[in-house]
């Protein structure tokens, strides 16, 4: 009774459902068929059929509709199969200028090749049809979903590696005696910046009117930057250059920036990529005019850049700071990032790693 009653009362259920879960309510509180189809507004005969099929299959049963005969289905399960497998290929493949299917040139298909393949039934195929076949499937080869490989043998060795220094870092904050004779960047490129201006002054929210601001959809490009940028891990505090490009020279330049930051009897120890830049032939020629000791380079493996806490940063930096940034040249871009840098250095987040290195195996 309590389920019948929420039934009733539901805003989710089928219309059908809930107005037999009121009729057979109204009948239990009042046996009269007529009574119960004036307050429900339905006829009697309506309300008789509700509570016979109770008294026969159960009043749980009596809410859906009863099994009808029907014709007999006319395309077999083996037809069904055989679009499947269909859907599971590539239209490329199968000579079509298409690289996926949509469900219209799939039924086309079937169509077309179904008496050959031994389908006659399949031979008046509607699109429709083929979506039904695919849903029971769960098929959907109109979407493609990425997904990425693991293509470093090393994976897990140097995943380890990454966390190892996270570990440092912890280690080194809890340790209160001494200032660290170490600093510990997490590094990266942003590269391919867009530096976007408007056609038209932009119009501030108006109350009453539009609650946001309205822009013109024209736009007017004049470039990209790349945000070479670094974050202390212990400090916080982000080090960073804005460039037309992201080559050897230019994180060089990066590298000597850092050389500069700190003193010279402190070990530098980088995690970063494995750009080309970062391996060349420049910047290892550099690195050996340098200190032994002066830089170390741990490397995130192949794929593996969600290990690097700088990502994490960047995401913050594109949601809060470049979403919708309009100027009217490179150069104020580049101010307006350098400007958005030293607002956060002057209070600096120290970023920690949560990732429990024992998951590692």
């Amino acid at each position: 009774m309590i389920e019948l009653e929420a039934i009733a009362r539901s805003r989710t259920e089928c219309a059908c459902r809930v107005e037999r879960a009121r009729i057979l309510l109204a009948y239990w509180a009042d046996p009269s068929t007529y009574a119960v189809g004036r307050l429900i507004g339905v006829t009697h005969q309506t309300v008789q059929r509700c509570v016979s099929r109770a008294v026969q299959f159960g009043v749980m049963a009596a809410l859906d509709d009863s099994p009808r005969p029907g014709q007999e289905p006319k395309i077999t399960d083996d037809a069904k199969a055989w679009v499947v497998s269909l859907a599971c290929q590539k239209a490329k493949d199968l000579g079509y200028p298409h690289e996926l299917w949509t469900t219209r040139l799939l039924a086309r298909h079937v169509r077309e090749h179904a008496q050959a393949a031994g389908y006659a039934c399949l031979m008046r195929l509607a699109q429709g049809t083929v979506c039904k076949i695919l849903d029971e499937h769960d098929i959907k080869p109109h979407k493609v979903r990425y997904y990425l490989q693991r293509r470093d043998e090393a994976f897990e060795e140097k995943m380890a590696e990454v966390l190892c220094v996270y570990r440092e870092v912890k280690v080194l904050r809890e340790d209160k005696t001494a200032g660290p004779n170490v600093a510990i960047i997490s590094y990266d490129e942003k590269p391919g910046i867009q530096a976007i201006g408007t056609t038209a002054p932009d119009l501030p929210p108006q109350p009453g009117s539009h609650p946001g601001w309205s822009r013109d959809h024209e736009y007017k490009r004049h470039g990209t930057l790349s945000l070479l940028a670094g974050i202390d891990l212990l400090t916080g505090e982000v080090h960073a250059s804005v460039e037309n490009r992201h080559r050897s020279r230019e994180f060089v330049g990066f590298l000597e920036r850092l050389n500069a930051a700190y003193p010279t009897d402190t070990a530098i120890k980088l995690i970063l990529d494995n750009h080309s830049a970062h391996i060349s032939k420049e910047t290892t020629a550099w690195l050996g005019t340098q200190p032994k000791g002066r830089f170390t380079f741990v490397f995130t493996p192949k794929h593996g850049s969600w290990l690097n806490l700088v990502e994490g940063f960047f995401s913050k930096m594109a949601r809060s700071m470049l979403r919708g940034i309009r100027v009217a040249s490179k150069d104020e871009l580049k101010e307006g990032i350098l400007a958005y840098l030293d607002d956060l250095n002057r209070d600096p987040v120290v970023h920690s790693w949560t990732y429990k290195i024992n998951a590692v195996a």
